[in-house]
């Protein structure tokens, strides 16, 4: 049994794959690649057989990526640390501004009462630290019912 997330709500395998820098690239299957890869390997990951995922976060913003969005089906937004929130933000651009209609992942240093929030700005999965409780973690979409402000969902 593989990891598990949370996606559109649920708890569900994870089929995404997160490649290290030092990993040969595998003939298929779904590959989740940092910056740096995606900088120094474009011309041969713009071919690759599977589908593609970026992480960025944190010195890499949204905007980084913005002109390359086409060749992503998955982008996970890095959480270092639970009071850093650049994320949101990036989720909002991609979501709004870029108009990125892939699977937007939270990744990292993400707390149950976070996931709500998250949610609202566009994040439609969530991979959450190692020890995370992840059925805890799903009932944070049912913490609230009245919305204050304008969101991406």
């Amino acid at each position: 049994m593989g990891k598990h997330i949370i996606k559109n709500r649920q708890i569900v395998e994870d089929n995404w794959q997160h490649l290290a820098d030092e990993e040969s690239l595998p003939a298929s299957g779904d590959i989740i690649i940092n910056y740096r890869r995606w900088q120094e390997n474009r011309g041969s990951l713009k071919n690759f057989s599977g589908r593609l995922g970026i992480t960025i976060g944190g010195e890499v913003s949204a905007e980084t990526i913005k002109d390359d969005l086409a060749f992503f089906q998955l982008i996970a937004i890095a959480f270092a640390e639970f009071k850093d929130g650049r994320g949101y933000s990036y989720a909002r651009l991609l979501r709004e501004r870029y108009g990125f209609q892939g699977e937007l992942r939270a990744i990292g240093n993400i707390l149950q009462d976070q996931i709500y929030y998250l949610h609202r700005c566009g994040f439609d999965s969530f991979d959450l630290d190692q020890g995370r409780d992840i059925n805890a973690a799903l009932k944070a979409f049912s913490d609230f019912g009245t919305y204050y402000q304008p969101a991406v969902v």
